[in-house]
């Protein structure tokens, strides 16, 4: 049998690709207007960034983290987020010395052992932003503010902006062990998952999709009730801004992030056309998060977002982001002989700025301009024997049938005009 792609893994074949190439685009045009500049991390890191940072009992590391012992000895996972990457790039080559601020995006693929489903993948793609530095809360609402460009630039609609305060570490602490005290006499009740996370991590108990979990939760303690006067105060500051700016959201106290970093401002960009799978982006603020693997301590909020569940929400709402690359042009080559003057203008023409494909089969004329037909250029140059001693080609509109000889030192400007005005 033959090897095909592991589990969990897909191919990013051409038809699709143009689709990725256009979302891209977008993001970092959208990236570029707020004034964020590009990081790009290694795909790999030592596991400890993730297991200090992240948390040991968080699923994304206690549970799904690709990690393994390289040659060296050396301790390492493939990423399952970015966000502790950046900070950790940020700390080691000093950047906020150097400005006081940053505004830093990425985009590339992470590594979680996730049960496969709808729009959720082993290996999957995300773009992500952060701000470091800054403790003001305009740093929250202006990272809020990039994801909803983002998603409106790219023609999202059927999306909820939901937000919540996870407080200071105090307030985190002290609704944890309220948590804690109210669902230990139902833990024969819970899910397995919830049961695990019950000692390790409760807060993610919130997220569960069970809906036994769920029923649990109705009663349980809510998060508001137990911020303190700094945490109610960041929060009711983040709330206003959002108001002044008319950012419709919704407050969900039971909004929590699945890794340990988070702190104050948590968000999430939802929906429900993607089942359980409904979130399309999410983040918040992570203060102190370089500290948790020796660095150097600084502010930070930032937000991710799955290239996957957008590109399928966009499918869904029927929504396509620009259109395929088109080809410009086809040279069809009669005969052996005309195969060489084939190459040479097309090279002259690519070089013009046309996209040009010829034939590298050696097929009959009808299977060349059958290509043609099925590749949907506009136009076609027909070279023979006529044509290479005139030093003309015969140029085809696709569109009508149209033909004119035209001379091949005149060809480049006048295809160029061509394509330019359709």
């Amino acid at each position: 049998m033959a090897i095909q792609s592991p589990k969990g893994t897909h191919d990013l074949l051409p038809e699709e690709s143009w689709r990725w190439q256009n979302l891209e685009d977008c993001l970092r045009s959208a990236s570029q207007e707020f004034g964020f500049q590009e990081l790009r991390t290694p795909i790999f890191e030592f596991a400890d960034l993730f297991i200090r940072s992240v948390g040991e009992q968080t699923d994304a590391v206690g549970k799904e983290m690709y990690a393994f012992v390289d040659k060296g000895g050396d301790h390492l996972a493939l990423r399952p987020e970015l966000t502790a990457c950046v900070a950790r790039a940020v700390n080691q080559h000093s950047l906020l010395a150097k400005h006081p601020t940053l505004r830093l995006w990425y985009l590339g693929p992470m590594f979680r052992r996730e049960r496969p489903a709808k729009g959720r993948y082993r290996q999957f793609h995300q773009y992500g932003a952060e701000i470091m530095g800054s403790m003001a809360p305009e740093s929250d609402v202006e990272c809020i503010m990039l994801a909803k460009r983002i998603c409106d630039a790219i023609g999202l609609s059927d999306y909820e902006l939901q937000v919540n305060s996870l407080g200071n570490p105090a307030s985190k602490q002290n609704y944890r062990a309220a948590l804690v005290e109210y669902l230990q006499p139902h833990r024969q009740e819970l899910s397995e998952d919830s049961k695990r996370r019950l000692d390790a991590n409760p807060l993610r108990i919130l997220d569960s999709k069970s809906e036994t979990d769920q029923q649990l939760l109705r009663e349980a303690p809510l998060y508001p009730d137990f911020l303190d006067e700094e945490s109610r105060d960041f929060f009711d500051n983040v709330c206003a801004l959002l108001d002044a700016l008319h950012i419709s959201y919704k407050v969900n106290p039971r909004l929590v992030r699945g890794l340990d970093y988070y702190r104050h401002t948590a968000f999430e960009l939802t929906t429900t056309r993607l089942g359980a799978q409904g979130q399309i982006a999410g983040g918040g603020r992570y203060d102190d998060i370089a500290a948790q693997f020796g660095g150097n301590s600084f502010p930070g909020v930032g937000f991710a977002l799955g290239i996957e569940r957008v590109l399928m929400l966009l499918e869904e709402e029927g929504k396509t982001i620009g259109a395929p690359p088109r080809t410009d042009l086809y040279i069809a080559a009669r005969e052996r002989e005309d195969r060489q003057v084939s190459l040479v203008l097309a090279n002259e023409l690519r070089q013009a700025g046309l996209k040009v494909i010829t034939d590298l089969q050696g097929r009959s004329m009808k299977a060349q301009m059958r290509e043609a037909n099925r590749m949907e250029v506009p136009f076609t140059i027909m070279i023979g024997e006529s044509e290479r001693s005139s030093r003309t080609a015969l140029l085809k509109s696709m569109a009508d049938g149209d033909q004119q000889q035209i001379p091949l030192a005149e060809l480049g400007q006048y295809l160029l005009a061509r394509v330019n005005s359709d």
